[in-house]
């Protein structure tokens, strides 16, 4: 009889896994509390990118001296809120630290290639399986600085780029142009990217996974998992506030709710928010053609179904805290900046923000791999900025974790064990 598997939370890495066990046989269970693919997660409302390029972390050598310029600017790209200090401060201990020398930051960045190099054709074959081709498309990703220098200036994280076999072509002001007539022209320097995707819809993504893993048999439980049962170092049941639900093994795929599951396992895992925001402008006057990082901004502009999302900003606080919604207004100037061919009267029914939840480990990977309590349980969770394009990869690894073969690739980097 194949095993029973309670598969914790419905983002990109839970619907991947489940379907990925659903395939492979497994009785699955999916618990979730709200809609899968809904505004609750932070696969709803991210950049949209499949990026085998983001193999550098935030946290990178010399990041320290940032910090004070962080707290004293509210509305920077990245922002800590003073009154949650005193609890962050753990986390920020570990941040500092985790990649402080460039050999730390090349041994995070092999892991996390590890995880991104066949994102686009994982992801194209998981959608092609859940009957959502469409909404996967292949054009490319392109880096705009306004001028070469500024590129240079990032001379590190291009090189572990390249090292992870990312490869790119240079555009002048006027190729850039050429390719996106709406951007403004104070950009004179960029790179292309073909071997990139993005998702024209990830909400919709991610409920087609849910959707075709229970064509395939998995049951959805509208819950949220509050603890487990072990006996004898085995898993019986995960606990719920909709009830017990009798299991052989589990996957805590709760992003950044995931550090009380897993601390209930004996693992305590430096899990914080890295709360983000996007707002999607619809029926745009001008857009881009191709999804466009604005180096300076650190802000990705991606055509969507929904409109033109324009996403990003990093703001550290606690799960439970308000939404700052003059930092998505800081996200519509960008806009306007961005592309002039925009009215900058945009009315607000044209206009939806939303703010959500990155689940920042941070040292910059997930935890992937068995809990230290019991081995029936595993991580998969913590994923920050790679969520949806590591999905597929890390259901891969979990799929053969459970199943006790030879690994997709190497769990080590990813244990939880590494916090101990």
């Amino acid at each position: 009889m194949p095993d029973h598997v309670v598969v914790i939370g419905a983002g990109a890495v839970g619907a991947a896994t489940a379907l990925t066990l659903a395939r492979e046989g497994h009785r699955v269970t999916i618990l979730e509390p709200g809609e899968p693919g809904g505004p609750q997660a932070a696969s709803y409302g991210n950049a949209c990118w499949i990026s085998p390029e983001s193999v550098v972390p935030m946290g990178v050598p010399g990041i320290w001296r940032k910090v004070p310029g962080f707290l004293a600017d509210p509305l920077g790209p990245l922002t800590i809120r003073w009154r949650h200090l005193p609890r962050l401060a753990p986390w920020l201990a570990v941040f500092l630290r985790a990649n402080a020398t460039v050999a730390k930051l090349e041994r995070t960045s092999r892991a996390l290639a590890a995880l991104l190099v066949d994102a686009v054709a994982r992801h194209e074959a998981l959608a092609a399986e859940a009957g959502a081709a469409s909404l996967i498309a292949r054009a490319g990703h392109l880096y705009a600085w306004r001028d070469r220098a500024a590129f240079d200036a990032d001379a590190l994280g291009w090189r572990l780029r390249r090292e992870a076999g990312i490869r790119w072509i240079e555009l002048s002001a006027e190729e850039l142009h050429q390719r996106e007539p709406a951007l403004s022209r104070d950009y004179t320097f960029a790179l292309l990217i073909e071997d990139a995707a993005h998702v024209r819809d990830p909400g919709a993504l991610v409920a087609a996974y849910v959707a075709a893993a229970a064509a395939r048999g998995a049951t959805l439980v509208r819950g949220r998992a509050t603890g487990f049962v072990v006996e004898r170092g085995r898993l019986r049941a995960v606990r719920s506030d909709a009830g017990e639900i009798a299991a052989d093994r589990a996957v805590i795929a709760t992003g950044a709710h995931g550090k009380p599951l897993a601390a209930a396992l004996g693992d305590r895992v430096p899990l914080e928010s890295e709360r983000g925001y996007h707002v999607v402008i619809r029926d745009p006057e001008v857009t881009v053609r191709t999804p466009v990082m604005i180096g300076d901004a650190r802000t990705p502009l991606t055509p969507t179904a929904q409109g033109l999302r324009v996403a990003g900003q990093v703001e550290l606080a606690s799960l439970e805290a308000e939404p700052d919604w003059r930092r998505a207004e800081v996200l519509k100037q960008l806009a306007l900046r961005l592309l002039p061919g925009l009215p900058r009267d945009l009315p607000a029914e044209r206009l939806s923000l939303w703010m959500g939840h990155r689940p920042s480990i941070a040292d910059g990977l997930p935890v992937i791999g068995p809990a230290s309590g019991c081995a029936d349980v595993i991580h998969a969770f913590g994923h920050g900025h790679v969520g949806l394009a590591s999905a597929p990869k890390t259901a891969a690894l979990v799929a053969d974790l459970l199943a006790g073969r030879a690994p997709v690739i190497d769990p080590a980097p990813y244990s939880a064990a590494r916090f101990r």
